[in-house]
């Protein structure tokens, strides 16, 4: 899978109207924009068009508004928040339509150093459909294509495969780039070994195509999360009430012999923090190997934390993608906290993607002490999966 991507900065400067792609996705709360991370971090791709002397058509989706127009899901309060982050550089212009004689009109209007924010793209049931009339619409509104939206790159929408197999160049912005980079340094040609990638998640189906694709490339897996326990029932270890995909054993046992066979070290947890039932006030001991009949294992247990972190502190390169166990509950997010300091502590090149394990890296403080957090949730995923983004696919390769 080729990644390298033409960027902004070999595409060299572009005047015109460049259509921009972002992931404006973001949470809001009595009509504002309640966190404005991703915001920011599509500033410096926008920065650098209007530095190049030209002009944008930003585009973004918000929410799941199915196709249909939602009055909560505009983009007005996004259109806020952006003037006052940019405070002066740009002029913001809100569009009140996706496509259309407005959205038209405006984007002919705009001048040097402006930008223009469309309306809502779902609102467009074209969108998700990646229907070839509103791509050739959406792209009548610019003269090149920049994307910088990897967490949408997993979806051939209209915006994000249609729009750049029209416009060239088409091109990866600032933002695309470093997760190009990131993903190509920990699992490209020469990663710095020993490669080590940490699993986690509840079930071993949502990750089944990433340990066939990791068990070919790394040399240790850190299994945990709920997904842990279908493989221990597999061996034959008592997992108590612990979620188990029964259709899933012989998966497991698969995935086990592969990683036997490529000499890989799959790791799984000798002990656990069980819990008498799912809730935050459950009781818990501390038990292992086994889980008691009646017990749930909800964390990994001090044990396989202190292996676990041996691993990690001897790592050339950590892939990071779960937690280690429920993490929205305190008494069951120790696991998943030490691996978020373990990775910080240890001298490799880190990237790390998925909320969960991007909140610890966060909450426990070392977000600067880590190589690359991924801006992409179900990107991500699919990347390690070893598929092509189509979102990415559609830009022209580098020189």
């Amino acid at each position: 899978m080729e990644l390298r991507r033409k960027t902004l900065a070999e595409a060299g400067p572009a005047p015109g109207r460049a259509f921009i792609r972002v992931d404006f996705n973001v949470p809001l709360a009595d009509g504002e924009v309640a966190d404005d991370t991703r915001i920011r971090s599509a500033l410096p791709t926008l920065r650098a068009v209007l530095a190049g002397g030209g002009s944008a058509v930003v585009a973004s989706h918000l929410g799941r508004p199915k196709g249909k127009v939602v009055e909560e899901l505009r983009m007005a309060p996004v259109a806020r928040r952006l003037r006052r982050l940019l405070d002066g550089e740009a002029e913001v212009v809100e569009c009140p339509e996706v496509v259309g004689p407005a959205a038209a009109a405006a984007a002919a209007a705009l001048r040097p150093g402006q930008l223009l924010l469309l309306e809502n793209l779902r609102f467009e049931p074209g969108e998700t459909a990646n229907d070839p009339e509103l791509a050739r619409s959406l792209a009548g509104l610019a003269d090149w294509f920049v994307q910088d939206a990897f967490g949408t790159c997993h979806r051939a929408h209209a915006s994000t495969a249609g729009v750049p197999a029209l416009l060239r160049p088409a091109v990866a912005g600032l933002l695309l780039e470093k997760e190009i980079a990131a993903f190509d340094l920990a699992l490209g040609a020469e990663p710095r070994r020993p490669l080590v990638a940490v699993i986690g998640g509840a079930k071993v189906s949502d990750k089944i195509l990433v340990l066939e694709h990791l068990v070919e490339k790394v040399d240790e897996i850190l299994i945990g999360g709920g997904m842990a326990y279908t493989f221990l029932r597999a061996q034959g270890i008592g997992v108590g009430a612990s979620l188990v995909e029964e259709d899933r054993l012989e998966t497991a046992t698969a995935i086990l012999h592969a990683a036997e066979e490529r000499g890989v070290k799959l790791r799984l947890p000798s002990d656990h923090v069980a819990a008498n039932r799912f809730a935050a006030d459950a009781a818990t001991q501390e038990v292992g190997p086994h889980v008691p009949e009646g017990w749930m294992g909800l964390d990994i247990g001090p044990e396989t934390r202190a292996r676990y972190l041996e691993a990690l502190a001897g790592a050339g390169t950590v892939v990071w993608n779960g937690p280690m166990g429920v993490f929205e509950f305190e008494p069951f997010a120790a696991g998943t906290q030490a691996i978020a300091e373990g990775v910080a502590a240890s001298d490799c090149v880190s990237v790390i993607g998925g909320g969960d394990s991007v909140a610890a890296v966060k909450k426990a403080g070392v977000a600067d002490r880590v190589t690359h957090l991924s801006t992409g949730g179900g990107a991500f995923l699919e990347m390690l999966e070893g598929k092509e983004l189509p979102g990415i696919a559609a830009l022209e390769p580098a020189d």
